[in-house]
């Protein structure tokens, strides 16, 4: 039997994991220092576990309880904290519609060596994204969902990119964050070195005079193949799009230059998606 704990005073230091959901800052630096994620939604929660990730503890409303019964009942050690939505509201600081959240603990990130060796063992052809400094968590996940649907092969987020693990990216990616394999790099574009050395051509996303049209990539795309999304901002750095091997850009029409990232990331995926 799960071992339910009836919430009486949402103080209580136990659900200290689950205070303070909004503060974006305070959840971003405490949540990796704290060695925790936090998974929104049966749905998340789900693929969490499905992808070995081990719970912490669980926060629902009691309507949940009985959709939540097969999880709960696999893991009959793991406190299950059960209250109001009310109660629920005055934790997290908001109203949680999806009704339940677990405290997950937060796996130990593999190398970029071991990261981009699992891409290529999919095969003679393979891709890799890299998120330079995207600042958005809704735009961290939705580049992930798609690479998920598309048939990336692993991730690589630069030093400054927000968390992939964060509450929003891991809801907006529908949990897809779990399955794709990546890690962050520990400078950039330093690290492009790996990229170049595992055998990757590695692609930059922006707008240059000597870009060429992501129609011609797709038409005859190089076996390993590193896609670099830069920034909502600005983009890429000056300093990436020199590094790279080509400049890639998507043909527009319509007087509109660019996309959003998450949008620009699923075209370029789809585009060079394997035929």
């Amino acid at each position: 039997m799960p071992t339910i704990i009836r919430i009486t005073d949402t103080t209580d230091a136990r659900l200290a994991d689950y205070t303070d959901l909004k503060d974006v800052q305070l959840r971003s630096v405490r949540e990796p220092a704290e060695g925790l994620y936090m998974a929104e939604s049966s749905k998340v929660i789900r693929r969490a576990l499905a992808a070995g990730h081990q719970p912490r503890s669980f926060l629902m409303a009691d309507k949940w309880l009985d959709s939540m019964t097969d999880i709960l009942d696999a893991w009959p050690d793991v406190p299950v904290y059960v209250g109001t939505d009310e109660a629920m509201t005055a934790i997290a600081g908001f109203h949680l519609h999806r009704g339940a959240i677990a405290a997950m603990h937060r796996p130990a990130l593999p190398s970029v060596a071991q990261v981009l060796a699992t891409a290529r063992d999919g095969g003679p052809a393979c891709r890799v994204a890299v998120l330079e400094d995207i600042v958005d968590h809704t735009n961290v996940g939705a580049a992930f969902r798609s690479a998920a649907a598309l048939g990336v092969d692993a991730v690589l987020v630069t030093p400054r990119c927000a968390d992939p693990l964060y509450r929003r990216s891991v809801r907006v990616s529908m949990g897809t964050v779990f399955q794709v394999p990546w890690t962050r790099l520990d400078t950039w574009p330093g690290g492009m070195s790996d990229l170049h050395q595992a055998g990757f051509t590695v692609a930059a996303l922006a707008l240059t005079d000597d870009a060429v049209s992501l129609d011609d990539v797709a038409a005859s795309p190089p076996d390993c193949l590193a896609l670099v999304l830069g920034t909502e901002g600005d983009g890429l750095a000056r300093q990436t799009v020199k590094a790279a091997d080509v400049v890639v850009k998507i043909p527009m029409s319509g007087n509109v230059d660019s996309l959003n990232v998450a949008a620009a990331s699923a075209v370029a995926f789809y585009a060079t998606r394997a035929r």
